[in-house]
């Protein structure tokens, strides 16, 4: 982490006849550098609404580390943004978000991070844009810090932003999805830990306050843990009683190392009991995942794309796949 300098892209066109994405040479995001400092934890964010394309990032200085702000407990890290009107082909000057969202929080905290990986807009009539983030906080002054999950929140489209309320201790990386419709709907969020599983959380008032914090044991981390992805997804199959959302998980599978990524199936998505067995979607070392539900794919079922570090983070890999290609049974059972 200390060796990142800048952000980069690449644009990919989807052929559906050929199911195969044709990829544009990788571009660096110019704007999206603070001076003095390198630039981390990618997270994009697209409003619908107004067909703008935010990246949030943040911001440390020189090669100072994680590790050493929580030594020091000085937060040196800033929150920043850029945004793009034609799909990331230019982009806005910089944004550095920190005093206007954080203020005097910011002192408040060891260090911070947003994502990485995708962000969520909320399909609520103000259209709210959240981006999952994680704060150390300095409770006690003989105490190490300790992390806490939580959302920015902006509902007037990316004008401005506020600080979600915390989710409990020990919860690190983390993802949103939205489930349920009407009355019924709540942003899911889950987390990395340092407990041996992840933990999630839901919240019934637009990600400002989460509730029934859960320990996922079926979802097991490596011993420091992993960042995972998680995405909803229309229910394709129309039982009786079934839940209209469903959820796919990806994270490494093996709970003594990064290895293995995997993919979990949930259909009853405030369940933490309810996660499938994973199925591999690849062996050997990995690590970070990010998922993006693609729509229909050609087998008529949910098509998902995965991207996620490979090797010895020496590879970023791009898959495409479909919900019946990983869970056939789920089909069969019809």
């Amino acid at each position: 982490d200390e060796h990142a300098e800048l952000i980069v892209l690449r644009r990919g066109s989807y052929n559906e006849a050929t199911n195969r994405v044709k990829w544009q040479p990788e571009e660096v995001v110019t704007q999206a550098q603070l001076e003095g400092h390198r630039s981390m934890n990618p997270c994009p964010l697209y409003d619908k609404q107004t067909k703008t394309l935010f990246l949030f990032f943040i911001a440390v200085p020189g090669r100072v580390s994680e590790h050493h702000q929580l030594h020091t407990k000085v937060n040196v890290t800033r929150l920043c943004c850029v945004s793009s009107t034609d799909h990331g082909r230019t982009w806005s000057p910089i944004q550095d978000l920190t005093e206007t969202t954080i203020g005097s929080t910011h002192q408040e905290w060891a260090t911070f991070a947003v994502g990485p990986g995708h962000c969520l807009q909320l399909r609520n009539p103000a259209g709210s844009l959240l981006v999952p983030a994680y704060a150390y906080r300095k409770l006690h002054p003989a105490q190490k810090p300790t992390p806490f999950a939580f959302c920015f929140i902006s509902l007037d489209h990316g004008h401005t932003w506020k600080l979600g309320n915390f989710v409990a201790e020990n919860s690190l990386e983390c993802q949103v999805a939205e489930v349920g419709t009407g009355a019924q709907r709540m942003v899911y969020l889950n987390a990395r830990s340092f407990l041996g599983a992840r933990v999630q959380a839901q919240s019934p008032n637009d990600g400002l306050d989460f509730q029934d914090n859960r320990v996922v044991s079926k979802l097991v981390e490596p011993p420091h843990g992993c960042h995972g992805s998680v995405v909803a997804f229309h229910n394709p199959i129309s039982k009786p009683h079934a839940l209209d959302t469903w959820l796919l998980y990806t994270h490494p599978t093996d709970s003594r190392n990064r290895t293995n990524l995997g993919v979990y199936l949930n259909q009853m998505p405030l369940d933490p009991t309810a996660w499938s067995e994973p199925t591999l979607l690849a062996m050997g070392i990995c690590a970070y995942s990010d998922l993006q539900n693609m729509g229909q794919g050609p087998d008529g079922s949910p098509q998902f794309g995965c991207l996620y570090e490979s090797g010895n983070y020496e590879e970023i890999i791009f898959l495409i796949f479909t919900l019946k290609q990983a869970f056939p049974t789920v089909f069969d059972a019809q």
